[in-house]
């Protein structure tokens, strides 16, 4: 009835298909878990062969991103419902898959279970991923569907099958960053139902401050390339907060261009030992935007 799909990268799996497995085995509903590696290390192949031996485990022979990788599961899949969970995920619930089995939907729709990070912060060099997780992305799912379609995540949803035979996540955003954003987009788009619902997991690989602020430059870049494309529409715009600012200060965009481009070293700098601002945070990824939007500009 389900198909656990958990895209693996650099990642040491062990705890999370132990932890579902158990729950699997006293599931009243069948269940089959599935992992599929995107080129990892042999270090980590190693390691996850072992644990993951008695389920289904693919081995890609080169990297093929976060959004192909997913569209993946569905070539292995046996049941109905997918439900797709990040590598690094920590299930922090007994009766975690329970519930997810309690809400498999009638007709075709999404719920996402959500996601919670640690209490304390795990130390300063991993503060800025934690502190972004835990004001930005950890609400509860009252507040979640408030907003759902822009409330998507991809880290930890449970979907209908019949889904990807109308939405996939978009194959031509290569690296990292907006491929949850553009699929939430994609099921707004196509009318499909999103429900928000407190079946979180942890958040248990925190990446340091330096490897974010890479992930980050991905991410932005990616979104200066799906706007240049115009493969989207208009009301993308409004959809995306970074892009919806962006364009609210047509008049100051220089400024601000020419803020980031004297402070940036600082402003990095501060970021990347842990001395967190949010508001600085969203200052360094607006001036980043305009400096690759104008960048990619000028190479035509």
């Amino acid at each position: 009835m389900i198909s656990i799909c958990i895209p693996v990268y650099n990642y040491d799996v062990s705890r999370l298909v132990t932890d579902l497995s158990i729950q699997a085995e006293s599931s009243y509903v069948p269940v089959e878990i599935i992992i599929i590696d995107d080129f990892s290390e042999e270090r980590y192949r190693r390691n996850n062969r072992l644990v993951c031996k008695e389920h289904i485990y693919i081995e890609l022979d080169h990297n093929t991103g976060r959004a192909r990788i997913r569209n993946l599961f569905i070539t292995y899949a046996n049941y109905r419902y997918l439900l797709f969970l990040d590598c690094d995920s920590i299930i922090s619930s007994s009766n975690f898959l329970e519930k997810y089995i309690g809400l498999t939907p009638q007709q075709p729709s999404v719920v996402c279970g959500g996601s919670t990070y640690t209490l304390m912060c795990p130390g300063r060099r991993q503060k800025l991923r934690w502190k972004y997780g835990k004001l930005r992305e950890s609400k509860p799912a009252d507040i979640r569907n408030g907003n759902p379609h822009r409330s998507f995540l991809s880290n930890n949803f449970l979907a209908d099958r019949r889904i990807f035979d109308r939405i996939k996540f978009d194959e031509n955003l290569s690296g990292y960053g907006y491929e949850d954003t553009l699929f939430g987009y994609s099921l707004r788009k196509a009318g499909i139902e999103v429900i928000h619902t407190d079946n979180q997991v942890l958040n248990g690989g925190l990446e340091s401050n330096k490897a974010y602020l890479k992930k980050t430059r991905e991410a932005v870049l990616n979104l200066v390339e799906m706007v240049k494309s115009g493969r989207y529409g208009d009301d993308l715009n409004d959809y995306i907060s970074l892009l919806h600012f962006y364009n609210k200060i047509e008049k100051y965009k220089n400024c601000i261009g020419l803020v980031y481009i004297v402070f940036r070293p600082v402003i990095y700098f501060l970021l990347a030992r842990g001395y967190i601002f949010l508001a600085l945070f969203d200052l360094y990824r607006l001036g980043l935007f305009i400096r690759l939007s104008r960048s990619l500009q000028s190479q035509k």
